[in-house]
Formats: C-alpha cells, sequence, structure tokens
C-alpha cells in the first residue's frame, strides 16, 4: 500500500462549486470534508453531533442566535450539537470540516443547498 499526504490546496483546485462538502479522508467515523464557502447558508443545527469548522484559506462568519464568531485563515470552531448555526462568507471562503459520516450539510433545515454526502475527491 502506498502511503500519501493529502494536499488541501490540490484537493481545493478540483472543485470550483460552493456549499457542497467533498470527502478528502476518513478517521474511524468520522470524515475531513472540504468545502468552499460564498454568500449565507441556510440557518442549521444537528442534534447528535458537534461539528468543527477550520478556515484554511479566507474569512468566515458563524452566525448563531445568540451571536457570532469570525474566523480568519488558521482559526477553528467548533459549533456543539444541537446548536442552530449559520456559516456566512463575504468573499469565498476555502474550509475543512470534521464531522461524523452521513451528517446531512443541512441538518434537518434540507432546502435546495443540501448537498450529497458521501462524496470523495
Amino acid at each position: 500500500m502506498g502511503y500519501q499526504p493529502i494536499n488541501l490546496q490540490d484537493k481545493f483546485q478540483k472543485f470550483s462549486d460552493h456549499w457542497s462538502p467533498r470527502v478528502i479522508a476518513e478517521l474511524n467515523d468520522y470524515q475531513f470534508k472540504l468545502a468552499k464557502f460564498e454568500g449565507e447558508f441556510v440557518w442549521h443545527s444537528h442534534a447528535d453531533t458537534d461539528e468543527a469548522f477550520f478556515v484554511v484559506e479566507g474569512d468566515l462568519r458563524i452566525e448563531l442566535r445568540d451571536g457570532q464568531v469570525r474566523l480568519g485563515a488558521g482559526e477553528m470552531f467548533v459549533v456543539p450539537r444541537g446548536v442552530e448555526h449559520r456559516p456566512v462568507a463575504e468573499t469565498e471562503c476555502k474550509v475543512l470540516m470534521i464531522e461524523p459520516r452521513d451528517v446531512v450539510n443541512t441538518g434537518e433545515a434540507g432546502g435546495d443547498k443540501t448537498a450529497e454526502n458521501d462524496v470523495w475527491i
């Protein structure tokens, strides 16, 4: 078996659509997903899991019903399970997310920004 590092910049070059996470690795039952954000996402929550956002490039605002968190490149934030949130990126932002396999990106909110799950690049 050949062992190879995963280069995030190479992976980001393989897709251009926004709000459609791509899986790059798994660790036990957790997936590492890359996504490009731009504009406002939908308000949603994940009842059964926390969700980690690590900004690789750009700026991200995570709105919460009782506040907000602003992240720049190299910063991360974990949204606790059950907490309603909405990611917002004024300009394109590249993000690494860590969450359990099979988590739907829009939680129970659904809608046209619901991405296909388990798409690998």
